[in-house]
């Protein structure tokens, strides 16, 4: 299956082959865990770029636990681990994911109605 945007972007969606899919695209409840560290990541590098604090590199890996035994399975326990790299002062870097995960995360702020989401960072060398 193949998503469009408006753009004509393209996200390329199947199910996984135990349940008759080839696995050659994203699993629909992966892109909700996708869209969580894009849009989280998009906050974290404007916040920092307006508080002029250096930034390199950034990257996102999320860990989705999902209810089990229930249908829907919906996920309940959300961890996400930012990488990044840069001169940037640590409560600078901090700040910008609690603002974004906390406030400006549109995704975060959907998926925390089930989910429990916490998080941490660390440099990337």
């Amino acid at each position: 299956m193949e998503a469009l945007n408006e753009e004509g972007n393209s996200l390329t969606m199947d199910a996984s082959p135990s349940i008759g899919g080839t696995g050659r695209g994203f699993r629909p409840m992966e892109t909700l865990l996708a869209g969580l560290g894009g849009c989280s990541a998009v906050d974290v590098v404007l916040i920092l770029q307006k508080s002029r604090q250096p930034l390199e590199d950034i990257q996102v890996e999320i860990d989705g636990h999902r209810q089990e035994g229930v249908e829907p399975s919906l996920f309940d326990k959300i961890h996400v681990k930012y990488w990044l790299k840069g001169t940037f002062e640590d409560s600078a870097a901090q700040r910008a994911i609690e603002l974004s995960m906390q406030k400006y995360c549109s995704v975060a702020k959907t998926l925390e109605k089930t989910a429990v989401i916490t998080w941490d960072w660390a440099r990337l060398e």
